[in-house]
């Protein structure tokens, strides 16, 4: 079984809430991610993707007055210990590609589609190498 722990990201990059949408767009081409997690006082209160700034723009909000709480929605997570399927399934519901991994309160790391996918494909490749490993095919000698 896999869980978020094995395959999550615990490098998350964060923004402050009190961010403008521009300062994101600036930190996310820094640091070449697609996202950040928005940080309250306290604690974790939402995510900004490439895609909302993007609609930020399209929208004709001002990015460099624009809140990165612009389009807030309820912060969805996952925790360390939850199986993978688990954590596709959310984000197959939720319509998600990035899922902060928080344990408490506390957020300890991203977990991503591609992650999943990547993972997903190791897996079967090593079952397809391991089924061929055994299998021999029947001898035809006549």
């Amino acid at each position: 079984m896999i869980y978020v722990k094995d395959i999550m990201s615990s490098r998350v990059r964060t923004i402050p809430a009190s961010a403008k949408v521009f300062d994101a767009a600036r930190e996310m081409k820094k640091w070449k991610i697609g996202s950040l997690v928005i940080l309250g006082p306290k604690t974790p209160v939402g995510i900004i993707t490439e895609g909302d700034v993007s609609k930020c723009v399209a929208n004709g909000l001002d990015p460099r007055s624009t809140p990165v709480l612009f389009h807030r929605k309820k912060l969805i997570a996952v925790e360390p210990g939850e199986r993978i399927e688990i954590a596709a399934r959310l984000m197959a519901t939720a319509g998600i590609k990035k899922l902060p991994v928080m344990e408490g309160n506390k957020l300890v790391g991203m977990i991503t589609q591609t992650d999943i996918v990547n993972t997903s494909f190791a897996l079967v490749t090593s079952l397809k190498e391991m089924v061929q490993a055994r299998y021999r095919p029947p001898d035809f000698e006549m």
